[in-house]
């Protein structure tokens, strides 16, 4: 038998007060004397109350509640994110609520849907990468709730946009290839409607053009960013291509090159250069290690749980976009032993 669930009232009958005097007490008000409110909370952890946060959220018009919708959680840079959220959330008296969409734009606009009818104080987005149309986003400015967007972001959504400095990312490390020697690059690319794969896209090509290399399309691999993705690219464009440099939009496909390369006993970085971007865990682990784009994930969430906040009650949202700085990480799969000096840059 399910146990009976503690009220306001069960608690107002065992201390002889009317419930009213217990709902003002635990909610803090003033209007019930000092030591009434702490005989109330004495009696209602000994009796197991637990408050009603929907109906809280029904009367004050939200919850003490923000939804976080991303595309993964297992990924380093998502988890990393969302501690950066959470430590400034939790002291703030807030809760977070994770959804991932597993990069369905489908799974992203139902789990919109469910935030909203929960009444959330606002939502924190990484958009997937299926998603095109961005009405949802709308929908939720449209009904007084703070969206801020990170990382993957529309800029046709008004609202606070935190993203990594991409471009620079991207630049720094086809720079970094070019000045050891590369001079035929390969990038291996996201889908590039996606703005963080935009951006490093366009880092790369524009440090071609300043290192007077010509930009040739047959090196540029779109939705080229898991493990399986790098593996098959090396088979088709870079060793067909001569290719002696990659530069990575993900540390996952970079592997995959590694591992490729490995197998047709192509030297690294001798022979071909590689860098990745996320700098990953196992981009210390594997060998050669890889040279890969740090992201501060950590401060990004902070940025994030700040603009959440700053915005919640505003009506209308604060439309900046906030930089966060990136650095290029150098290992071994660019640079030979001899010449890994500065590593960071």
């Amino acid at each position: 038998m399910a146990k009976k669930r503690i009220t306001i009232t069960d608690i107002a009958r065992e201390m002889g007060v009317t419930p009213s005097t217990v709902s003002r007490a635990l909610a803090g008000n003033n209007r019930v004397g000092l030591n009434t409110r702490q005989r109330v909370l004495k009696v209602a952890a000994q009796m197991g109350y637990q408050p009603n946060v929907l109906a809280s959220s029904l009367r004050s018009g939200r919850s003490d509640t923000i939804g976080m919708v991303v595309p993964r959680i297992n990924r380093h840079f998502f988890s990393h994110v969302i501690s950066g959220v959470e430590a400034l959330l939790n002291p703030a008296g807030f809760n977070l609520l994770i959804i991932q969409t597993h990069e369905r734009e489908e799974h992203e606009r139902k789990a919109f849907h469910t935030l909203l009818r929960n009444r959330v104080a606002g939502i924190i987005v990484s958009h997937s990468v299926e998603t095109r149309d961005f009405s949802h986003f709308q929908k939720v400015i449209d009904e007084g709730v703070p969206l801020v967007q990170f990382d993957r972001v529309s800029g046709l959504i008004a609202g606070p946009r935190i993203v990594n400095d991409n471009f620079l990312g991207a630049l720094r490390s086809t720079q970094h290839l070019i000045k050891n020697g590369c001079t035929r690059i390969a990038h291996f690319a996201g889908a590039l409607h996606v703005n963080v794969y935009q951006e490093r896209f366009d880092g790369y090509r524009y440090a071609l053009e300043q290192a007077g290399i010509d930009f040739d399309p047959a090196l540029v691999v779109e939705n080229c960013i898991i493990q399986e993705a790098g593996m098959e690219a090396v088979t088709s464009i870079v060793l067909p291509q001569k290719v002696d440099g990659i530069f990575a939009a993900s540390d996952f496909s970079a592997l995959g090159a590694i591992q490729k390369l490995k197998e047709f006993n192509v030297a690294i970085p001798d022979d071909v250069k590689i860098s990745g971007f996320a700098n990953e865990p196992f981009a210390e682990m594997v060998e050669p290690t890889l040279t890969s784009v740090e992201q501060n994930a950590f401060e990004m969430g902070n940025q994030v749980a700040k603009a959440v906040i700053e915005n919640i009650g505003k009506e209308e949202l604060l439309s900046e976009e906030i930089h966060i700085a990136v650095r290029l990480i150098q290992r071994r799969s660019s640079v030979s032993d001899s010449l890994l000096m500065n590593s960071v840059v």
